[in-house]
């Protein structure tokens, strides 16, 4: 688990938990230019590790920046790199509106429930998501 609070701003947590094979990392708080890092770690940490498949549970996400969309985009392109995918659980109508706004909503699965993401196995969301789309390009 790591949290980080900065000057008055709002912790982000990040916890990282194995279900049903599948590493979940559960993020709450907000996730922009000062919190980021700390999930970008965390992801980069797991793919170094092996894990491929990840989930990002963002039911507990109160803002999301772009420097939150680009660690996400970093995310997915380092676990593509190695046939692996990245959903993501939100149900939160302000935060889908920005994967909306951004077009992102093609490029990744973006599921109402951490059930949901689970009962897909990995090759469906392969197969679903580089259907929809190729990965974004540029930086990571």
């Amino acid at each position: 688990m790591a949290e980080l609070n900065t000057a008055g701003r709002a912790p982000i947590t990040v916890r990282t938990r194995h279900q049903d094979g599948v590493p979940v990392i559960s993020v709450t708080g907000e996730i922009d230019v000062y919190t980021a890092p700390t999930l970008r770690e965390r992801l980069n940490e797991l793919v170094a590790d092996g894990e491929y498949h990840l989930v990002v549970d963002m039911a507990g996400v109160d803002f999301l920046d772009s420097t939150g969309l680009g660690v996400l985009v970093g995310g997915l392109k380092r676990a593509r790199s190695h046939e692996g995918t990245l959903q993501l659980v939100c149900d939160q109508e302000k935060i889908l509106k920005v994967f909306r706004i951004t077009g992102l909503t093609k490029v990744f699965p973006i599921h109402a429930s951490l059930g949901d993401a689970l009962a897909l196995g990995p090759e469906q969301v392969a197969a679903r998501t580089r259907s929809d789309s190729e990965p974004p390009r540029g930086p990571a």
